[in-house]
């Protein structure tokens, strides 16, 4: 598989070749979904809380009597079936909203999602990327240079001067290639891959 390779005008300068396993795998919606989904669900933290009939404060006095008023009876205004009143199966802290994805699926899961980003013209490599000052106007010249307003970079390692520059910018994020997530890699329309961060994804995730 061929990528490009930019200069730092943003033009293709020329293409490298890359490892089909990862870059030339046909598109797998259902397992991408599958991935997307289970990252989401396990980055919740779980720790909603609603009351039972017995936490919620109310009195203990019969709302109305028994019989005569034409109303259904009822013993405390409570019950689940008043307004106010506590609920049947509350959701409790400590939920578990965990997804297991083996390690073979999910690697399958990012060579489908890199291999349609590479199809669709989304994905292309840098010789490097960095920036010489924690400044982020540096950082949004730099992307501008390569006539980018919204990007993922990939890179082999994440400098403090790249952290402290992309870190206010909402729609730039600078990741190493540990910290690549499908989530990501979805988001982003372009997504910015340094040589030494292609080197890792190829021997990291085929």
């Amino acid at each position: 598989m061929e990528l490009k390779l930019l200069n730092a005008e943003g033009q293709a300068a020329s293409t490298l070749q890359a490892s089909d396993a990862l870059f030339g795998r046909d598109y797998n919606e259902a397992l991408i979904h599958q991935i997307v989904t289970a990252y989401l669900a396990n980055a919740r933290s779980g720790n909603r809380a609603q009351k039972t009939r017995a936490e919620v404060s109310h009195s203990t006095k019969k709302p109305f009597r028994q019989k005569g008023t034409g109303n259904a009876r009822a013993g405390m205004s409570s019950s689940p079936l008043w307004r106010g009143g506590g609920r049947i199966f509350p959701n409790k802290p400590g939920e578990n909203f965990s997804q297991k994805v083996n390690r073979k699926m999910y690697r399958a899961g990012v060579a489908s999602i890199l291999s349609q980003l590479a199809r669709e013209d989304r994905l292309a490599v840098v010789e490097d990327f960095h920036v010489e000052a924690p400044k982020t106007r540096l950082l949004v010249q730099k992307l501008k240079g390569l006539g980018l307003d919204s990007a993922l970079v990939i890179t082999d390692s994440v400098d403090e001067n790249l952290y402290l520059s992309s870190r206010n910018l909402y729609d730039v994020l600078v990741l190493d290639v540990d910290k690549t997530d499908p989530v990501s890699l979805v988001r982003f329309p372009k997504v910015l891959v340094t040589k030494g961060a292609l080197a890792k994804m190829e021997e990291a995730w085929q």
